[in-house]
């Protein structure tokens, strides 16, 4: 059984490819003027089921909430102050995103066109630091601090919570 950290890092780098994918199309549609509407829609249900759902949820409901419970201040701060604002930005940028597309489909003009872009490239950017942020430093952090106990009962959480 795979432990929730090494899960949500092989995550991360599915996300991640995700993540380069979306700027290739962002970089069509900004040199060549081509864009299809659906692919960055599809891009949006990726974002919406897989990296928020399956994987933000997982750390908010699981990890998250474990770090805040048993490591005290700092790991309130480090997951309130900064994670969590995160998840929030990365929802804004998705529906932003999703708002230029509709937009854009409806009016195609240059500045529905910059909206898209700007959104889903601030959206790139973010999660790229973000994971890194998460794999480099909340992690390890929470696999120092929390106890062998609270690791298994986070595993089998994250176990439990992939099944469904």
């Amino acid at each position: 059984m795979k432990g929730i950290i090494e899960i949500l890092m092989e995550e991360h780098q599915r996300i991640l490819e995700f993540v380069e994918e979306l700027r290739e199309k962002c970089l069509v549609f900004m040199e060549e003027n081509k864009v299809d509407i659906d692919e960055f829609r599809e891009a949006i249900h990726f974002i919406r089921t897989f990296a928020d759902k399956t994987h933000h949820q997982k750390e908010e409901q699981i990890l998250f909430k474990a770090m805040v419970e048993h490591l005290g201040p700092v790991a309130d701060k480090l997951v309130r102050g900064g994670m969590l604002v995160e998840h929030d930005l990365a929802r804004l940028h998705v529906t932003e995103l999703e708002n230029a597309v509709n937009a854009y489909e409806k009016e195609p003009t240059p500045e529905n066109k910059l909206d898209i872009i700007g959104n889903a490239m601030g959206y790139c950017y973010l999660l790229k630091r973000h994971a890194l942020k998460e794999d480099q430093v909340v992690y390890p952090f929470a696999k120092r601090g929390l106890s062998p106990e609270i690791m298994t009962e986070l595993d089998e959480a994250a176990a439990r919570y992939q099944a469904e």
